[in-house]
C-alpha cells in the first residue's frame, strides 16, 4: 500500500490542543497539553490506524496546519509586533486574529503566512561568523 499524504489540523482549545485528520475513510483525532505531546499522540494514532496494513509513519511525514492562535502559541519566538510591521498590518488587528477575537479573511491569512514563511527562509539562510 502506498502511504497516503496526511494533513493534520491543529486547534487551540480552552485547555491544550487538539489535532485531527481524515485519511481515506478514517477519522483520526487526539489531544495534548503541548505541541510535543500533541505530535506524539497524533503519530501514535495514525500508526495505530494503519497497523494492520504494515504502514508506519514518521513525524516528518505528517503535515501540520494550524489556526493562528495555535501557531503563535507554539512558536513564541515569532514576535507578533515585529511581524505586523514587516507585513504592513495593524498590530492590534493581528493581535485580535492571534487571540481568536476576530477571524482573518483568506487574503489576510495568506498575508500573515507569507510573512512567516519569508522570516523562515531568511533564518534558514542565516550564517554566523566563527
Amino acid at each position: 500500500m502506498k502511504k497516503p499524504k496526511i494533513n493534520v489540523t491543529v486547534t487551540k482549545e480552552d485547555e491544550g490542543y487538539s489535532a485531527d485528520t481524515m485519511v481515506n475513510s478514517n477519522f483520526i483525532a487526539t489531544e495534548g497539553e503541548n505541541l510535543e505531546e500533541l505530535k506524539a499522540n497524533i503519530l501514535e494514532a495514525v500508526n495505530f490506524t494503519f497497523e494492520t496494513e504494515d504502514v508506519v509513519y514518521e513525524i516528518e511525514e505528517l503535515h501540520f496546519e494550524y489556526d493562528l492562535e495555535s501557531f503563535f502559541s507554539f512558536y513564541k519566538v515569532i514576535n507578533a509586533k515585529a511581524l505586523s510591521e514587516r507585513i504592513g498590518m495593524n498590530q492590534s488587528l493581528l493581535a485580535q486574529y492571534i487571540k481568536g477575537i476576530k477571524k482573518p479573511s483568506a487574503n489576510q491569512t495568506k498575508r500573515i503566512l507569507l510573512g512567516v514563511q519569508q522570516i523562515g527562509r531568511e533564518l534558514s539562510d542565516a550564517r554566523f561568523i566563527v
